[in-house]
């Protein structure tokens, strides 16, 4: 039995609520809430930014109140990962935190891009889309862990979001295969993440407009 193009979407999907729920529970764990608060940050992360985009597209109900997999999702993974995280040290949390993140952010971009599309709004729309559903959790979560978010600061992070998004609406307008166009897009958003991570790749910012 072959998948089809929703099969992906979903594999896709839960893998995404499943690592950014685990980023939350890194957060947590490092900050030491209790078990409510790391449930809060986990839930959020996982499901905040795919809530605004519906928001904002006007799709009623939001999607993890159509389905519930969603919510029980990041239960188990929350009920998984407390006893496990509690084995690693400050460093290898922080380590894993990242690139939790980045391949939630990959995967987050390619389905927010892939809902826009599916619903008919434009590319740059598309796009935009993608950039909210990745970035949106992960700024909620920071938020409430009182941290500056990482798309504020000069990371690689809603650029590699940008990147990736482009990438896959010109996959899918070339080749209508939403799977490859898919993959495609996370696969340039997770590379430029990483890579970010790695070299330690950072934005201009502006300079101080009171120097003389």
């Amino acid at each position: 039995m072959s998948f089809t193009a929703d099969d992906w979407v979903l594999v896709l999907d839960m893998l995404g609520t499943v690592v950014f729920a685990l980023s939350g529970v890194l957060v947590a764990r490092r900050l030491q809430m209790d078990g409510f608060g790391l449930l809060v940050l986990a839930s959020v992360t996982a499901i905040g930014g795919g809530t605004i985009r519906d928001l904002v597209l006007g799709v009623r109900p939001v999607f993890w109140v159509v389905d519930v997999l969603y919510l029980w999702v990041i239960l188990i993974t929350c009920i998984v990962a407390i006893p496990l995280a509690q084995l690693l040290s400050r460093a290898k949390v922080n380590w894993l935190l990242l690139r939790a993140d980045a391949l939630g952010l990959a995967t987050f971009t390619a389905i927010g891009v892939n809902k826009a599309l599916d619903l008919g709004a434009p590319a740059i729309v598309a796009v935009g889309m993608g950039v909210l559903t990745g970035v949106g959790g992960g700024v909620i979560r920071d938020v409430l862990a009182r941290e500056m978010p990482m798309v504020l600061c000069r990371e690689i992070y809603a650029t590699a979001c940008i990147a990736g998004g482009l990438v896959q609406v010109l996959v899918d307008h070339q080749t209508g295969q939403t799977p490859l166009a898919m993959l495609s897009g996370m696969l340039v958003t997770l590379l430029i993440r990483l890579a970010a991570l790695h070299w330690h790749w950072q934005l201009p910012t502006f300079g101080k407009l009171d120097q003389h």
